[in-house]
């Protein structure tokens, strides 16, 4: 018997169906809010993620990938955008995993960690057509060597950040980056046990806390300025989550 596992979410964006399907279904848009995914722009298309293949490609409209794996394992991917008023979109956006044989323990975490990523990255996916639409991104991404099950390392993950007791959505803080030449002000965008999300003038910076499935702590930044150079940030990113 199949197991299947599904996630729908739905969100009004400040952007024409063009400017979101820009940003959703290719690989320049991606980086803005996602993470790296080379998209061959037909169906049929290899998608370098997952090593997907297209299988709806509409534009401005509809667009999915699907990956299978053996094991009877696919994992669809899809967007449905439609125009709203006033130059803006609906987005419709789905995963549908399905499972024809034997489901492994590791089952309903994957699809617990699954449905609130999708959340935050949905959430930056408007935050980036908000304030960074169209600007070319560097995706920064940094990790911790090993799993860890233990909540108090992200905590102290976030006060390093400045992140106090109390903090919310919406405040403002200063923050000392890394290779930087002082603080600088930021907005905390999301807030959540597993994630801590910051907007800067020219970047959208993601945290990511991986005790709850027994992943690493990893970050993945969205770099917006001219002079961003991702082997420097990588390098100085790394060093800043690893404590050097």
């Amino acid at each position: 018997m199949a197991r299947e596992f599904q996630v729908r979410r739905e969100q009004e964006l400040p952007a024409t169906p063009d400017q979101v399907w820009r940003t959703v279904a290719t690989a320049g848009g991606n980086l803005g809010w996602l993470y790296p995914m080379e998209i061959e722009p037909h169906v049929g298309g290899k998608v370098s993620r997952g090593d997907g293949t297209v299988v709806a490609w509409e534009p401005p409209h509809h667009f999915a990938v699907r990956a299978t794996r053996d094991g009877g394992f696919s994992n669809t991917l899809s967007y449905h955008i439609e125009a709203a008023d006033g130059g803006t979109s609906h987005l419709r956006m789905g995963i549908h995993w399905v499972h024809e044989g034997v489901v492994d323990d590791g089952w309903d975490t994957r699809a617990d960690a699954a449905e609130k990523h999708v959340d935050f990255y949905q959430h930056s996916l408007a935050e980036y057509l908000t304030h960074f639409a169209g600007r070319p991104a560097v995706y920064v991404k940094a990790d911790r060597p090993g799993p860890s099950a233990d909540p108090a390392e992200f905590a102290a993950l976030r006060r390093r950040l400045g992140l106090a007791v109390g903090t919310a959505v919406g405040d403002r803080l200063s923050v000392d980056l890394p290779g930087g030449d002082g603080p600088v002000e930021m907005v905390v965008d999301w807030l959540s046990r597993d994630f801590v999300g910051l907007r800067g003038p020219d970047a959208l910076y993601r945290f990511f806390d991986g005790s709850s499935w027994n992943w690493p702590i990893w970050l993945g930044h969205h770099l917006f300025a001219d002079d961003a150079d991702e082997q420097q940030a990588t390098k100085a990113w790394n060093a800043w989550l690893n404590g050097a």
